[in-house]
């Protein structure tokens, strides 16, 4: 069963399409990466996808309904987002934050309940944070900043996440960390992850599915390792490399032209 689908979707800033006629779908519970190069329309198709853009053309449905037809609160109990560019509010310490994410659910009051606060604080043990809980966003790391953001996501409690580069200002452990977290949200509670990534290796790694965008407004659909191929890489991302495997998980390390013992064919 299919949570999202696209169908024929259309958008554009100026007279030159971004996304042109892509029709895509997203099944309930599955990985999806979304890949390709700076300025393809990654970030602009989740925009699309969260209901902040409305497509020029073509149609995205949620749950069986046009994704139009959902009110703020209703798509706000649907999806969870992690923007790349979200302004944080530095007035607010880092368990106010998260809590910002149990909004959709306050009593008539307005006012959080201990279950909200439960679920606030199992999301920072959940992102490696709760001993910032108390502190200031301005006075955190970038790095854990993002993790703040990320729990944010968790506590909203939505079947589906949408995160623009989650693991961007991350370290390698931190990195490895929340795609393990997601992938155990994916599995243990069933919720579908779609997630913007530069990382292709990782995603092969943790992804069911990749949509990767090429420039003219193309797209490839498919498995990790079917889409990532080097031939296709090369095309895509206008670089060479070295591809490989780890037992049955493909990777590919880009290479230079000054690259130490490496020269391209």
């Amino acid at each position: 069963m299919n949570i999202i689908e696209a169908k024929n979707l259309t958008f554009s800033y100026t007279d030159k399409p971004l996304v042109a006629d892509l029709t895509f779908s997203v099944p309930a519970g599955s990985f999806v990466a979304i890949a390709g190069p700076n300025g393809v329309g990654k970030t602009t198709l989740l925009n699309l996808l969260s209901a902040s853009l409305k497509p020029q053309s073509g149609s995205i449905i949620l749950d069986g309904k046009g994704i139009q037809s959902f009110s703020t609160a209703m798509l706000a109990r649907k999806i969870a987002v992690v923007r790349q560019e979200f302004i944080p509010p530095f007035g607010f310490s880092v368990i106010q934050t998260v809590l910002m994410a149990r909004t959709p659910y306050y009593n008539r009051l307005g006012f959080e309940t201990p279950d909200d606060k439960e679920i606030a604080v199992n999301a920072l043990k959940a992102t490696d944070i709760a001993d910032l809980a108390e502190r200031q966003l301005a006075q955190i790391s970038g790095g854990e900043r993002q993790r703040v953001f990320i729990a944010r996501a968790l506590a909203q409690k939505t079947p589906i996440l949408l995160l623009d580069e989650p693991t961007s200002f991350l370290d390698l452990r931190h990195q490895v960390k929340i795609y393990d977290l997601l992938k155990k949200m994916q599995i243990e509670e069933k919720k579908t992850v779609i997630a913007i990534t530069h990382d292709i290796n990782l995603a092969t790694q943790y992804c069911d599915n990749v949509l990767l965008l090429a420039q003219g407004a193309r797209g490839y659909q498919g498995t990790p390792n079917d889409v990532f191929s080097t031939e296709t890489i090369g095309k895509v991302y206008s670089v060479s490399g070295f591809s490989g495997a780890v037992r049955t998980q493909k990777f590919f390390l880009p290479l230079g032209q000054y690259a130490r013992d490496y020269r391209p064919t």
